[in-house]
């Protein structure tokens, strides 16, 4: 099949050397979903494609686009480097992982020009400094649908009473009203303020998002009741994601560190 040559906006998801000196380039294009592209030569230095095919690099690609097999990258222009996230290795971890977890629940070769758009405004946001976690856990919940996951966010799913405390149901599907929690003895027993922001999540827009602060607290809850969400009804064991969770504790033991220094005020 003779190949298509084309202009495409494309975020990198991820790079991996081929051969001693090409490069394979797995990137989501806004017109043809995620395509592998062979990068030639990309690995030497005076390479003209070295700097677009860095990862989270958001560029123009002019490519050639095949149906199967590997696509081509002739050139690139406009391009975005998010430089944070390569500096920061908080940062990295969180871009990377959401870039891992839209790989999963997008076929390669599938347009979706609205998760390339959520995908390019999450990834700006975390390197102009927006809080990463909030933005995960935004990306999180409305990314479940993608694997089949479609919890009920609006309502109680017995009665639909919108109102009132809420706990959420891995049994069920979504949210129980405070009226029928005995429906189900392994609820999740969520604070109401992480439920609250669970639905707020559900259906805020990148473009509506504002500034949105939460407690250490609330945050831990909010993971909690995705990662059991997750775990139960979506399945999947993402290295990006483990490496999020180690962080965590290595942000504890810090806490921990700090607290057994002595006061030097006192």
């Amino acid at each position: 099949m003779l190949a298509e040559l084309q202009e495409t906006e494309g975020i990198v998801i991820s790079v991996r050397n081929y051969r001693e000196n090409d490069r394979l380039v797995k990137i989501f294009t806004s017109q043809y979903g995620k395509r592998m592209f062979f990068i030639k030569g990309s690995r030497k230095p005076n390479n003209k494609l070295k700097t677009a095919i860095l990862p989270f690099t958001n560029a123009t690609y002019i490519a050639d686009i095949r149906e199967t097999g590997l696509c081509f990258i002739r050139d690139a222009k406009d391009l975005i480097h998010l430089n944070h996230l390569h500096t920061d290795i908080f940062l990295n971890a969180y871009a990377t992982y959401i870039l891992n977890l839209a790989d999963v629940a997008l076929e390669d070769g599938v347009p979706d020009p609205t998760l390339f758009h959520t995908i390019q405004q999450i990834l700006n946001e975390i390197d102009e400094g927006t809080d990463p976690e909030i933005l995960v856990n935004i990306f999180e919940v409305q990314l479940l649908p993608y694997f089949g996951v479609a919890p009920e966010w609006r309502g109680c799913r017995i009665c639909g009473k919108t109102t009132g405390p809420f706990d959420y149901s891995g049994s069920y599907g979504g949210l129980l009203c405070q009226n029928h929690w005995d429906l189900d003895q392994h609820r999740y027993h969520a604070s109401p303020r992480a439920i609250h922001f669970l639905r707020l999540f559900s259906v805020i827009s990148m473009d509506q998002l504002g500034t949105i602060s939460l407690k250490p607290e609330t945050k831990r809850e909010i993971r909690t009741v995705l990662d059991l969400i997750y775990d139960e009804s979506v399945g999947i064991k993402l290295k990006s994601k483990r490496f999020i969770d180690q962080m965590y504790n290595w942000g504890n033991l810090l806490l921990d560190k700090k607290k057994d220094e002595p006061d030097k005020n006192k």
